[in-house]
């Protein structure tokens, strides 16, 4: 990334600071991207205790074998607190695909999803984009993706422009070039900075019906375009495997789509590492997934040795269970880790929910990097029985049976004849052959009669150009730079460029921000899972009767919540007459102004090893029981035993006296054993019982003559620090309290009064 090029804006983000996205927009006909060409990771040195050598990166207290530089700014695994809040950032390339319909809420989430360590911000288009004939030029919502124009990309560049400063590290975004208007795609992309793109002209032919001749020829304008700018391509042979009735048996036919685009790329000026396949695995469990998935992935690795690979998850089978999802995800990430994905796509079952929401691009995104942390080093410790195996031969099989298939589409005349007769999406295991193929017509589909032969005194002076412009009679320097006949073209001289704001008055992002102004410029916000004040949650529950029952009587339930719009997003049989678990959706048409919450400090808590020193230092000792005539003792136990995180971890000695004791018992044995402090739990609250245990405690331990020397602490799930105090205990703890909670205070408690004696002692002398 060119650090001297200077952003067209001066702010710069704050972790504490939303983003502003009125900032963002202003000014957008005068931006321009800093840079076009699609980064890779790399590894190195950071901020975050990370030392790099030739073969391993140092980070926190671990070694590792396979992960890039870490991130400036990030948002750890929640696990990543026991291991000093690293986060360790896999070598691959991390994709999230957001596309809410609204660029201006996607913007927020690319931010979010950077911060949890993607890298390669995927823009999915608008259904029936494919369909439209030029470019779109104002931002209607969208239905199903984001309408890609000049407008959005532009924003959401320049937002990205920001927040890879605040992550320190580069972030590719992307969207697709395929359609009718595939090449004024490819243009604009390489104007506006686009990073990475889909293209791949068969899957116009197959999947749109675009004219074939048509979309090949479009492809090679693309292309050009994609290989001017440095744009890394993704193809599209992984939706044969998401169409056809039986995935597993199209691999054959994906190995000959790859080949095909792979060296039209080439042909078209792309460099080999900058063209990526786009591998899908293609089959899911309760399949026998790794037996099928591994080695199509292995014969991929081995065929095109020479490009990269794009692993993704295979969204056929995707349902709207977020288990089901991440455990296939999962899966699919131990087959990119032994097979050294270059880009790991993380897919979320948002069109199973119908609604894409911000928390599951997070989740996808940190379940691949929690998955490739765990694995880290994986293929140093194992080794893919290549030879002499199951593996081995089913490999060479797919090898073989891909070369078979090829040589047929030769025989029949060729790609187009080929597609015809149906031979792509067919769901027989070549060369059987099922006949539910996608057959298309060469003299037919969209945009047929449309591609004309040039004049022979056609000129192109333009920079990347397919085929014959006709140069040579202008000089070698037109030859060599075509646009300098036009003084620069728009890839030259970006103020070339004609930026054409929104067109629609009532349908464009100013009108949809108004709505919205206040959300943004008060302290009241409402709950969202993809637009700024749509107002949704969602809720589980589990209903004893069976799964449609279930569904009727969990939207009613959300009725008679509160929540408007309910719908059932999730539906599963725990048996199929004892119950079911329903997930809902449903709207909140209220604000919550932040400003007017009473909310308590937070709790300051020390950090494990800064606690152990001080235990180490000065031992301490407290004896603990549950009091009066309460027989709970799980909570207390959790506070306390090492199991739970609790306070004898730390080095705290720890006297556990039982349940229902006696309060006159547990200070006797205080003061036996020397003890720092007293804790008691006490859940029962009827008659006052709880109010009564604490200030009795407090009571006796002041005719014990020992109050101004002992630490009295009180928890329990109707204990709270004002109640505490009240009864005269010196802090109170309720639901939620951890053992560091306890033993941050009991060393800070301890130190304030050792000191307060001290200085009361020197007075004294």
């Amino acid at each position: 990334m060119d650090k001297t090029v200077k952003m067209h804006y001066s702010a710069s983000l704050q972790p504490n600071e939303k983003l502003d996205i009125e900032n963002i927009l202003k000014d957008l006909e005068h931006y321009h991207p800093r840079r076009r060409e699609w980064i890779w990771r790399t590894s190195g040195k950071d901020a975050r205790s990370c030392v790099s050598t030739d073969n391993k990166m140092t980070i926190g207290k671990f070694d590792y074998l396979g992960t890039s530089q870490n991130l400036e700014k990030s948002v750890p695994l929640p696990a990543a607190h026991y291991f000093e809040d690293i986060d360790p950032q896999p070598k691959c390339s991390i994709t999230t695909e957001i596309a809410s319909g609204r660029f201006e809420d996607d913007i927020r989430r690319m931010r979010m999803a950077a911060w949890h360590g993607a890298d390669h911000l995927m823009v999915i288009r608008t259904a029936g984009q494919s369909h439209m004939e030029g470019l779109i030029e104002g931002t209607p919502q969208g239905i199903g993706g984001v309408p890609i124009t000049r407008k959005q990309i532009r924003a959401q560049r320049k937002a990205l422009d920001l927040i890879e400063d605040e992550v320190g590290r580069p972030i590719n975004y992307h969207s697709y070039i395929s359609g009718v208007a595939g090449p004024e795609m490819a243009v604009m992309f390489a104007e506006e900075g686009i990073n990475g793109a889909h293209q791949d002209p068969q899957y116009n032919v197959i999947y749109r019906n675009i004219n074939m001749v048509r979309s090949f020829v479009d492809a090679a304008v693309a292309k050009k375009m994609i290989a001017w700018a440095g744009i890394a391509q993704i193809d599209g042979a992984h939706n044969a495997n998401a169409t056809a009735r039986e995935a597993w048996k199209v691999m054959p036919e994906l190995m000959v789509q790859h080949g095909i685009n792979c060296i039209f790329s080439v042909k078209a000026g792309i460099k080999k590492e900058n063209i990526c396949l786009s591998t899908v695995p293609p089959t899911s469990p309760p399949a026998p997934c790794m037996r099928m998935d591994l080695p199509y992935a292995v014969a991929l690795r081995e065929v095109f040795k020479e490009y990269k690979m794009r692993a993704q998850q295979n969204t056929k089978y995707m349902s709207s269970s977020t288990r089901e999802a991440t455990v296939s995800h999962t899966l699919n990430l131990l087959i990119s880790e032994l097979t050294s994905a270059d880009i790991q796509s993380t897919i979320t079952p948002d069109e199973g929910r119908n609604v894409p929401w911000h928390i599951y691009n997070m989740e996808g995104t940190d379940t691949a990097k929690q998955a490739f942390a765990g694995m880290d080093g994986l293929g140093s410790m194992l080794e893919i029985k290549r030879h002499n195996s199951e593996l081995g031969d089913k490999v060479r099989e797919l090898k073989e049976r891909a070369v078979l298939f090829l040589e047929e589409m030769i025989e029949k005349g060729g790609y187009f004849k080929a597609v015809e007769e149906g031979f792509f999406v067919d769901s027989g295991e070549y060369p059987e052959r099922n006949g539910d193929g996608i057959s298309r017509k060469i003299d037919g589909g969209i945009g047929v009669g449309t591609v004309f032969e040039r004049d022979t005194d056609y000129m192109a002076p333009v920079t990347a150009h397919f085929g014959y412009n006709n140069l040579e009679p202008f000089g070698k320097e037109a030859v060599k730079d075509p646009s300098s006949l036009i003084g620069g073209g728009t890839f030259e001289n970006p103020d070339k460029i004609i930026f054409i704001d929104e067109l629609d008055e009532e349908d464009n992002v100013n009108v949809r921000m108004e709505r919205t102004a206040e959300l943004r410029q008060t302290s009241k916000i409402m709950p969202e899972m993809e637009w700024q004040g749509d107002g949704i949650v969602q809720t589980t529950m589990f209903l004893p009767t069976d799964k449609r029952t279930a569904s009727f009587a969990a939207i009613e339930i959300g009725k008679k919540m509160g929540l408007a719009d309910v719908e059932v997003i999730n539906v599963e049989v725990m048996h199929p007459a004892e119950g079911t678990r329903v997930e809902i959706k449903g709207r909140v048409d209220f604000t919550i102004d932040t400003a007017k919450l009473d909310i308590p400090p937070e709790p300051e808590v020390m950090t494990e090893d800064e606690i152990r020193s001080i235990i180490k230092a000065k031992p301490m000792t407290i004896v603990a029981g549950t009091v009066g005539s309460d027989e709970h003792s799980v909570g207390l136990r959790e506070i306390i035993d090492i199991k739970h995180g609790g306070i004898e971890g730390f080095g705290i000695d720890c006297q556990y006296l039982g349940t229902s004791v006696p309060l006159e018992k547990l200070i006797d044995a205080a003061i036996e054993t020397n003890a720092d402090a007293i804790l008691i739990s006490t859940i029962i609250s009827h008659d006052d019982i709880h109010y009564k245990s604490m200030k009795d405690l407090h009571n006796l331990c002041i005719e014990k003559g020992i109050r101004d020397k002992i630490i009295l602490v009180a928890g329990g799930t109707q204990v709270s620090p004002e109640i505490a105090e009240k009864q005269g205990i010196d802090a109170g703890f309720g639901r939620g309290t951890k053992g560091i909670n306890v033993a941050t205070f009991l060393v800070k408690e301890r130190s304030l009064r050792y000191n307060f004696a001290e200085q009361n002692h020197s007075g004294t002398k």
